[in-house]
């Protein structure tokens, strides 16, 4: 190369450098927003699949044919009723060989259903309730269970006692001192039709009053609007706290004040903003399971598989791609 060319590229390559480096130094720096919207973006959890036996409960499935079920639709784990699992032992069920089934079809026990009355005002019926919870955890673990869904059983009816949010608080933390010592931890579930734990608020304060490492909360869909909190509620809550939400729609009729649970329909066949929802709880750090839970009757009808992979399919539906 000749010295007066090589001497043109030179310059002409350092102009258009500094040219670049101006550009970049005019451009303006992204907003904490953009950086925080593309972190959240890449580190979404994808969304895992749970089936509450609920679903599929006029069917009257024994347990091991639940399990089977919610194998073959394709869930990622299993959340069964207590009373169901109470009924396998009695008709001598074995739980190694029911833990084994489960193992086998690479299916976790994230949660089960159970109705301890923990939160009663009465000291022995509560000490009753306790015992109750200890005996359903204990089950639980030899099975592989994780936790336990902590409704508000006893005071849920108009007319009952209605314990002060600082008393419930109390009343969780033992029941939570029961889970840690069995291994099994209880859920805060929300009920919209209760008198007691019906709204967002109420479950967030006595979670927070408990003061212990695993207090969490068990939300519904369902039971949100039922209980008439707002959605943008959820955002306040710390999405670790949530390890498995239950997951369904409503429609527009019945309106809030007389819809029951046996209106409850598929995901994205009714008017709840899931789409809009889900992916701001991934977005807010949620990691957990959405588990489908319904009670429609006219589902109790059909096939069971059929209505566990329909459901399924209705969950990825309104998940984010």
């Amino acid at each position: 190369m000749q010295r007066r060319h090589f001497l043109t590229l030179a310059s002409t390559t350092g102009l258009a450098a500094t040219l670049a480096q101006q550009a970049t130094a005019q451009q303006p720096p992204a907003s904490p927003q953009v950086d925080q919207a593309k972190s959240m973006k890449t580190s979404r959890t994808a969304p895992r699949t749970c089936l509450n036996t609920s679903t599929i409960r006029g069917q009257k499935l024994s347990v091991p044919e639940q399990v089977r079920v919610a194998s073959e639709a394709g869930y990622d784990a299993i959340e069964p009723w207590m009373r169901d699992l109470r009924q396998f032992q009695s008709e001598g069920g074995k739980l190694s060989e029911l833990k084994k089934q489960l193992d086998d079809s690479n299916l976790t026990v994230e949660s089960a259903i159970g109705f301890a009355q923990w939160i009663v005002d009465d000291p022995a019926q509560r000490a009753a309730g306790l015992e109750e919870a200890r005996s359903d955890m204990e089950l639980l673990a030899a099975i592989g269970g994780k936790r336990i869904a902590a409704p508000p059983v006893g005071a849920h009816r108009p007319g009952t006692d209605r314990p002060e949010l600082a008393a419930i608080a109390e009343r969780y933390r033992a029941l939570l001192e029961v889970g840690a010592e069995t291994g099994v931890v209880p859920q805060l579930e929300l009920w919209g039709f209760s008198p007691t734990l019906s709204r967002l608020g109420e479950m967030a304060y006595v979670a927070a009053e408990a003061g212990h490492p695993d207090a969490c909360l068990l939300p519904d869909f369902y039971h949100i609007y039922k209980g008439g909190s707002d959605f943008d509620g959820l955002l306040t809550i710390e999405a670790s706290r949530m390890h498995v939400f239950h997951i369904n729609d409503y429609p527009a009729d019945p309106p809030r004040e007389t819809i029951a649970d046996k209106d409850r329909i598929y995901p994205g066949d009714g008017v709840c903003p899931l789409k809009t929802l889900i992916p701001h709880l991934l977005d807010n750090g949620f990691q957990g399971y959405f588990s489908l839970e319904l009670f429609n009757p006219q589902y109790w009808q059909e096939d069971a598989l059929s209505v566990a992979r329909t459901g399924l399919a209705k969950m990825k539906s309104v998940f984010p791609t």
